[in-house]
């Protein structure tokens, strides 16, 4: 089976521009590609896990991946399926950014010199000091206002309203596709279903002032059976950065996925062969929970490495098992969390992480889904004791959320 086969048969692929020419470029080693990442954050998360892996499964096959990090467009702020204006970061926070995606990435695909390494890019070189009325004058005359307001990256955003600065993104991209066909030999651009628009005015912008051909492939978004984007949580994004999503976190949002859900991810995420994830179709039951933990194990092994997955399969295995784990999370507090000796229940849900707020902690206690070293706590007005801290007191949520909270000393 050859890699465009293989993409297919996984479901990687959404929309392509030129499926014949794309599929040789690719089975044969010759795409010179390009995916862009706009560091909004200091960390790339789970929705950044498709576009790594696509790379990595390219880069095997002898392909030449190109990392664009988006220090001039992360200025601005894709409007892509956001209703809202994206908060304005610094120039200073997207340059810290930025070097923390390098970090990450290095451990799905290799950069260095010579055929096949990727290349990291930034377009702060080229964006960042733009003129604009040179930039206007030389590329916003091959865009049709009326085109671009047809795009789906607007669609969201028409009806409460559209800044000038967001409309000018697909420029921003298309040029990016420019200016890497032209310094690198980058004949094809990557990236997410959503970004199909932005995606075709790069190829358009090339075909208008080279008169050269350039290819677009889209790949299918990460979302649950219920059509919603998978990588969120009740506290937040799940997050490849270690300090903010742990190990055994990140291995446990795998192992809870959906019975519905399991089998896509295994084919979309993992390198497994396809022969062995298609007999774990037939799967039912307790059996799907094996599928679930090989899919955990394979990803947090791709992403924290060999020795944390283990870990972190133990530990699951450990408290499901027994309830009880030395390895299991912890949360430590500082001695100011406690009032007259004492934390309540509420702060103490709170602060292990196993509510998003005090709110949401108050429903989880009402609704009985909270227990305390083994014990169902029924009322909000429980509290404990600063002492019981110093050897560690379990919180649990649910039947597969836990946290050890110990003392700070």
């Amino acid at each position: 089976m050859t890699v465009y086969d293989e993409l297919v048969e996984r479901g990687l692929i959404a929309q392509v521009t030129d499926e014949d020419k794309i599929k040789d470029l690719v089975n044969n080693g010759k795409a010179t590609f390009y995916i862009g990442f706009d560091p909004t954050a200091d960390s790339l998360h789970v929705g950044h896990f498709m576009a790594l892996c696509l790379m990595k499964r390219l880069q095997m096959a002898g392909n030449k991946p190109i990392a664009l990090v988006g220090g001039g467009t992360g200025m601005i702020g894709d409007p892509s399926g956001r209703t809202d204006l994206r908060s304005m970061m610094t120039i200073e926070q997207i340059d810290h950014n930025c070097e923390c995606f390098k970090k990450q990435m290095s451990k799905f695909i290799e950069f260095g010199e010579g055929d096949g390494k990727a290349m990291m890019v930034n377009n702060a070189d080229w964006l960042r000091d733009l003129n604009f009325l040179d930039f206007m004058r030389d590329i916003g005359s091959h865009f049709s206002v009326n085109e671009m307001l047809r795009a789906r990256a607007y669609v969201n955003r028409m009806e409460r309203g559209l800044t000038f600065l967001e409309f000018s993104y697909m420029l921003m991209q298309g040029y990016d596709f420019y200016m890497l066909y032209n310094k690198y030999g980058c004949n094809m651009e990557f990236g997410g279903d959503d970004q199909w628009s932005n995606m075709l005015a790069g190829t358009e912008l090339i075909r208008k002032k080279m008169g050269e051909d350039a290819y677009a492939l889209t790949i299918t978004l990460l979302t649950n059976s219920e059509g919603k984007k998978m990588g969120k949580t009740a506290s937040g994004a799940v997050w490849l950065d270690p300090e903010k999503t742990s190990p055994y976190d990140f291995y446990q949002y795998w192992r809870n996925v959906d019975d519905s859900d399991v089998i896509k991810c295994l084919k979309l995420l993992t390198f497994l062969p396809l022969e062995d994830i298609k007999a774990m179709e037939a799967y039912e039951g307790a059996q799907l929970n094996e599928a679930k933990e090989i899919l955990a194990y394979e990803l947090t092994k791709m992403v924290h490495g060999e020795e944390e997955a283990v870990n972190a399969q133990n530990t699951a295995r450990s408290i499901f098992g027994s309830g009880d784990a030395d390895t299991m999370p912890s949360v430590e507090l500082d001695e100011e969390k406690f009032e007259e000796g004492a934390i309540d229940i509420i702060t103490l849900v709170c602060e292990s992480g196993l509510a998003s707020s005090k709110s949401d902690a108050r429903r989880s206690i009402q609704q009985g889904g909270i227990s305390v070293n083994g014990e169902r706590i029924m009322t909000i007005d429980e509290s404990f004791a600063r002492d019981l801290f110093v050897e560690g007191v379990v919180v649990k949520k649910g039947k597969k959320s836990f946290k050890k909270v110990l003392l700070k000393r």
